[in-house]
């Protein structure tokens, strides 16, 4: 009995072992073919009967929309978040899959019926990839540099709060203390006992070492990337610290994605006039409840756009006429009692931004793009935040993804902060990235009310 009892023990450790050297993106992945394939084979073996036919066709089903879903994991920047990348996925899959039951015969799949899987395929991939950043894991973070270096990538790590990475330490040749695990001579030891994910080259003559012992070493399953991309990668922004003229390069890079200006005027064009139209009505019954406070409906006020250039931004009043004393602007403030009642509701949900849809149509404005400035404010920030003025290289927008990451700021270490974010989108900015921006925008207008 003991020696069974042994046996079913080993049994046991042994099927453990194994378990856990399962590669967790393996799992991820197979996970994800699975449920993309359930409401495939749902539809054909209820279509067909259960059989080899059905079996077959719920088989190309999938795949196609698995190539469509890692088309679009592999296009889509992960920072914009699983939802918007298997949202790509799932309407390219659908197109393709239309397309499956156009070219063979007896399919017997209508538009209804491709609609419902998509919706299947895209509640059922979401779920799991928000399951599946559990069983993956934080990815380990070695960095290759100063300790200061890592402990700033912690800390922008835990800022960020969701951030699936973890540091374990940094190779160094200077400095010593907790963080540090070795020197840059010791770098495929540490290497090998800590298992990192991501190496993070800092700059520095550690990194070039750090590179050679790296290329002449056995080749791993790390990655290796410097500092600048790890912060564009995992935090969708830019480290203003770390940033050199030669960064800007890469907005003009001969493989940069491009985005035409006719694109971007059309997708403003159409967006702005779509949301004019639907909200006329709502805008009516605004300007009614803001001429309650003596001052005029609509709020002029001069801003800096595209290039330098100045031009007036509209916004429906919410603060009292007298809220400034002429030419000296101020930062407006959390709880500013300079706004009306009326004007703090309409500041909690953003409703005060609508005239500005008429900014994009003159084509002052885009829908999305960074937050236009005051000129007054201008020469200051320039001062002290480096590059501040590169946000100009394209129009401000309504909504944006620095105003989606950040609060609203009143100081230059929160303007610092948001250009960080402008420059990833000056950067990244497609017709993808301005949809998930604008998707995210709608579903966030009243979780993270304004000021």
């Amino acid at each position: 009995m003991g020696s069974r009892a042994q046996a079913g023990g080993i049994a046991y450790r042994r099927w453990r072992a194994s378990a856990v050297a399962l590669d967790p993106r393996a799992v991820a992945a197979a996970g994800q073919a699975l449920l993309v394939w359930l409401p495939c084979i749902t539809f054909t073996a209820h279509r067909f009967g259960p059989g080899r036919f059905s079996l077959t066709a719920s088989l190309l089903l999938a795949a196609v929309w698995l190539i469509c879903l890692r088309s679009a994991f592999s296009a889509v920047h992960p920072t914009l978040g699983a939802a918007v990348r298997c949202a790509a996925g799932t309407v390219t899959g659908f197109i393709g899959v239309s397309a499956v039951a156009l070219w063979i015969p007896g399919m017997g799949m209508g538009f209804t019926t491709v609609f419902l899987l998509a919706i299947s395929v895209f509640a059922l991939t979401t779920i799991w990839e928000a399951i599946s950043q559990r069983v993956v894991g934080k990815r380990r973070v070695l960095v290759v540099g100063t300790t200061s270096s890592a402990e700033a990538v912690a800390d922008a790590i835990s800022f960020e709060g969701d951030a699936p990475f973890t540091v374990v330490g940094a190779v160094d040749d200077e400095e010593r203390d907790a963080k540090r695990l070795g020197s840059v001579a010791e770098l495929m030891r540490v290497i090998d006992e800590q298992h990192p994910d991501l190496i993070v080259l800092t700059d520095g003559e550690g990194s070039t070492k750090a590179i050679d012992r790296l290329l002449s070493g056995p080749s791993g399953t790390f990655r290796v990337v410097g500092l600048a991309h790890f912060f564009d990668h995992a935090f969708g922004r830019v480290p203003l610290e770390n940033l050199t003229p030669t960064w800007f390069m890469s907005i003009f890079h001969v493989w940069q994605r491009p985005y035409t200006r006719f694109a971007k005027r059309t997708f403003d064009v159409v967006c702005a006039s779509i949301a004019l139209l639907i909200a006329a009505p709502l805008m009516l019954v605004i300007a009614a409840l803001v001429r309650l406070s003596a001052g005029p409906v609509i709020y002029r006020q001069t801003r800096v756009g595209e290039g330098g250039r100045r031009f007036t931004m509209y916004k429906f009043r919410t603060m009292r006429a007298d809220a400034e004393e002429p030419g000296q602007a101020a930062w407006a403030a959390e709880d500013d009692p300079r706004v009306t009642r009326v004007g703090r509701v309409l500041r909690k949900l953003h409703l005060d931004e609508l005239p500005q849809l008429w900014d994009v149509l003159k084509g002052d404005m885009s829908v999305v793009g960074p937050r236009p400035e005051r000129p007054e404010f201008i020469p200051m920030l320039e001062e002290a935040i480096p590059f501040f003025t590169r946000r100009l290289l394209v129009k401000p927008g309504i909504t944006g993804w620095a105003q989606l990451r950040r609060d609203y700021t009143s100081d230059t270490e929160g303007a610092a902060e948001k250009l960080s974010y402008d420059l990833w989108y000056l950067r990244h900015r497609t017709l993808t990235v301005d949809l998930a921006i604008c998707a995210k925008t709608v579903s966030t207008l009243f979780q993270r009310p304004g000021r």
